[in-house]
């Protein structure tokens, strides 16, 4: 049965229209584990979308996919000190397993360096077993308090990629190579272009010594960490014996990478894109990219052989098609349907287009100004819906872009400031900063903002402020201010 009821406007509650739209547009529910979430068949259709175009640009660099254990030692986790201060609030821990208190307990994995470059220093033993280039698909458990569908909860699925390197430069080089993919993907297939920067120690990942992330602007202008990609040097080469033999003879530690991503995107996907009407999801991530809605009344016998080859044709075009022809539902409850899900093209096919040779293209979001519906031959809709699709992709991506630049606030040097332009609906805000941490708390219990980044050379400011945001001392950075998920 499908739900007509409407959703709750962006603009009257966006937190509820997005639980709303989420569960409604059937990407995901709640599970009966606390703060665990069930992806649904169209939710995680787009979730396989991701991970193939982004499979695809992790192996045409290099890297090969494995996989290592959910459960990580206890003494694994304590091993680095950062890593586990960073992470001790979260974790899950097994002490029992087959009726028996366990020897050592088991934690569920809250991310795998530990373990992982437990195994590189069993497998590596000279500077010719570098680089080693390896990512994982996996599930992991975080136990966060405050959790929403996608966006953050107990278990989620992700990628986490880990390297081992023989020199600084290469790992460092391996991640922004990595944080540069993570752009391009968000860029090109979520059409969600992010800023990319170097993140605060505060806010750098427990156990690295870099961490550079991809920040995304909602169309609520909040941020959303979207993807980060960590420089950990030889941390973690050390407390697990990671070392390998030079070229020069010398025993040396590796030099480490982790980077990752998760169903977040698919969270920010939903909020870079959706309307009151629903979601909308890009054409190259949509599972199905056109679903033909035949209009039957009387003899539906031509209309549904006309259905089917024009079905055949469009997947023969490359698009990914769905014939809609349930019974029990009218064509308008359709329409709400797919809508609702952010189909990116509808095709209607009815008598009246059979005698015209016509097809009815309905577009889920148009440009302003334009028709959603267009009457168009057969053999031109069959022929162009892949450039159509196409355009709607790019179309999707300059206008996230074009609203990130629009809610973009620079230049700005104190502290009121910063939150007259905050309070005023700025999503971004770029100030001077001292590089002194007590100044970044008293920005964030102020403001409810925080650092997001310093962002990478071509996101910077023409001229950014020579002072810092606080009025004292002299700004060595500037920074990407804004309040996030």
């Amino acid at each position: 049965m499908v739900d007509d009821r409407k959703l709750t406007p962006q603009s009257e509650d966006f937190a509820t229209w997005y639980n709303e739209v989420v569960q409604r547009a059937e990407l995901a529910d709640y599970s009966p584990v606390r703060g665990s979430m069930v992806i649904r068949p169209w939710g995680y259709g787009i979730w396989e979308n991701m991970q193939r175009a982004l499979d695809d640009m992790f192996k045409e660099t290099g890297h090969e996919n494995a996989y290592f254990p959910l459960l990580i030692p206890m003494s694994f986790i304590e091993r680095e000190k950062e890593h586990v201060e960073g992470f001790a609030p979260e974790l899950a821990v097994v002490t029992q397993a087959g009726g028996k208190e366990l020897e050592e307990p088991y934690v569920v994995r809250p991310t795998s360096e530990t373990i992982i470059y437990s195994m590189y220093a069993k497998w590596v033993q000279s500077y010719r077993d570098l680089p080693v280039l390896l990512n994982q698909w996996a599930n992991v458990m975080r136990w966060e308090m405050r959790t929403r569908l996608f966006l953050r909860t107990a278990e989620f699925l992700w990628q986490e990629g880990h390297t081992a390197h023989a020199t600084e430069e290469e790992a460092e080089e391996e991640t922004l190579l990595i944080l540069g993919i993570y752009r391009t993907f968000m860029e090109e297939w979520i059409g969600m272009p992010p800023v990319t920067g170097l993140k605060s120690d505060s806010e750098k990942f427990a156990g690295a010594v870099r961490s550079y992330s991809c920040e995304a602007l909602m169309k609520d202008n909040k941020a959303l960490q979207a993807g980060t990609s960590h420089f950990l040097g030889q941390n973690f080469a050390k407390q697990f014996e990671l070392t390998f033999q030079s070229e020069e003879g010398r025993e040396e530690y590796a030099w480490n990478t982790s980077w990752g991503v998760s169903t977040r995107l698919v969270g920010g996907m939903v909020m870079t894109h959706g309307d009151d009407q629903g979601v909308v999801v890009p054409p190259r991530l949509a599972p199905v990219q056109a679903v033909v809605v035949p209009i039957l009344r009387g003899d539906d016998g031509p209309v549904l052989e006309k259905t089917d080859e024009v079905v055949v044709r469009l997947r023969a075009a490359g698009v990914r098609v769905k014939v809609d022809a349930r019974e029990n539902l009218s064509p308008g409850a359709k329409y709400y349907e797919w809508e609702r899900k952010g189909v990116p093209y509808r095709i209607e096919i009815g008598p009246k287009d059979l005698e015209k040779g016509q097809l009815a293209l309905v577009r889920r979001i148009t440009p302003e100004g334009e028709k959603r519906k267009a009457f168009v031959s057969e053999a031109e809709a069959i022929e162009t819906l892949p450039e159509r699709l196409e355009a709607f992709q790019h179309e999707l991506r300059d206008a996230a872009l074009n609203r990130r630049e629009a809610n973009t606030v620079r230049g700005v040097t104190s502290i009121d400031e910063l939150e007259e332009a905050l309070d005023g609906g700025a999503g971004f805000v770029c100030t001077g900063w001292s590089g002194d941490a007590a100044v970044e708390e008293a920005v964030k219990e102020r403001t409810k903002a925080t650092i997001r980044c310093l962002p990478s050379e071509e996101f910077r400011s023409p001229r950014a402020p020579a002072t810092c945001v606080s009025g004292e001392g002299d700004s060595v950075a500037e920074v990407m201010w804004a309040r996030a998920y």
